[in-house]
């Protein structure tokens, strides 16, 4: 029996040493195997780095005549401020324009404001909105409509100051039904700010309504309502007072750096055209029934010419972190355009403007959350509203 078991400890040890072996060998080959692919991306990552410096190596003409900027361009030995090369008339004024520019437009004081370093910005953006309006669409009646929380998700891409992005809901993406587009634009410098946008939602809302009639009041809730359909664009652009030391960029462009705490007035101009229908046949058939006869729902369809003045602060809170408030009211006159239920008149527009930004900055990365409230209100000797769009945007960044 005792030899029995030393030889079954004796084989039980072989089989063991032998699986050992065996992962040892597998676990050996993985690793070489992820060493061969590594050392193959390096090696081609050398060899296009290296065709490169060739390229750019090679002899040239030299002679400075009127393509000689050309051939240096091919060759990566441009240089914008050499007095011996001919540029042609056009690039000559296009640098001369950019540097009076830079230096005229987006100068800073460098003990408040610096620079990245780094000219272009990729951004991933998850933006989420909400619609809210109140008012009295038509006589006797009073309605609340909040519409559902819509989300999209895009891509932002920045370079200096120009900035373009699109983002689109999510549930297109699933169901590849257009129910949401925003498209913006925006140019940040020093001194300046521009920013258009274009956006559209036909997205569900929920209805709270009350109607009283000579006979009785109704009152009551329409969930899911896909009777309301709103589409605006617009444009705004406004100056900084306090540009050496106030950088909006910081909090909402993220190509500067706040360095210490600093805030300046605001003032531009506002332009927007907006354009919200009701579809009746959308109305349950109860609520259908309680509207007055012969009365259609409105359609507010307008422009507004405003004038804005507001503030910002941008709070320094580390060397990482920054916390941006803006408020600005805008005013101005509103014409309506002409519909079915109104002629175009004139009136008086007030409106007004608040958006709130949080970064962290890590090196090239960085974080951001932006806040945005958009509150416009409608009033005609027949109509009385009022709109706000609720904008929430969480993004990640790279800077390069």
């Amino acid at each position: 029996m005792r030899v029995l078991r030393y030889i079954f400890l004796l084989i039980a040890s072989l089989v063991t040493m032998s699986l050992a072996s065996q992962g040892m060998l597998v676990d050996t080959v993985a690793r070489e195997d992820t060493t061969v692919r590594l050392n193959m991306f390096q090696q081609m990552k050398e060899r296009i780095k290296d065709r490169i410096e060739a390229k750019m190596n090679e002899p040239y003409d030299t002679i400075r005549d009127g393509t000689y900027w050309w051939r240096a361009m091919k060759h990566g030995k441009v240089d914008v401020t050499g007095k011996t090369i001919h540029y042609p008339k056009f690039l000559r004024f296009a640098w001369r324009t950019y540097k009076w520019g830079d230096k005229a437009f987006n100068s800073y004081d460098t003990a408040y404001v610096v620079g990245t370093g780094k000219n272009w910005k990729l951004m991933l953006k998850s933006m989420n909105w909400v619609d809210n309006y109140t008012g009295e669409p038509m006589p006797n009646s009073h309605i609340f409509i909040r519409s559902n929380l819509t989300s999209n998700i895009g891509l932002q891409l920045s370079f200096m100051a120009v900035s373009v992005g699109f983002t689109m809901g999510v549930t297109d993406l699933i169901h590849g039904k257009g129910k949401s587009k925003k498209l913006d634009f925006s140019f940040t410098c020093a001194r300046f700010a521009a920013e258009a946008y274009y956006m559209e939602n036909v997205g569900a809302t929920t209805m709270d309504y009350r109607h009283k009639t000579d006979a009785e009041k109704y009152k009551g809730t329409i969930h899911d309502f896909n009777g309301l359909k709103r589409m605006s664009y617009g444009m705004s652009a406004y100056y900084f007072f306090n540009n050496r030391r106030y950088a909006q960029a910081a909090a909402y462009c993220f190509s500067k750096y706040q360095k210490r705490s600093a805030g300046s007035l605001i003032a531009g101009i506002n332009l927007q055209h907006r354009d919200m229908r009701f579809d009746a046949d959308e109305f349950p058939a109860i609520v259908r029934d309680q509207l007055p006869e012969g009365v259609e729902m409105p359609r507010f369809l307008y422009n507004d010419y405003c004038v804005m003045v507001g503030y910002g602060y941008n709070w320094v809170m580390s060397k990482s972190w920054l916390l941006n408030i803006t408020m600005a009211p805008y005013l101005g006159y509103r014409h309506v355009i002409a519909t079915q239920h109104e002629n175009r008149i004139s009136t008086f527009s007030i409106n007004m403007r608040a958006r709130m930004g949080a970064v962290y900055n890590h090196k090239q990365f960085f974080v951001g959350l932006q806040g945005y409230a958009d509150i416009h209100r409608y009033r005609t000797d027949d109509y009385y509203f009022v709109g706000a769009i609720l904008d929430f945007t969480a993004l990640v960044g790279i800077r390069f």
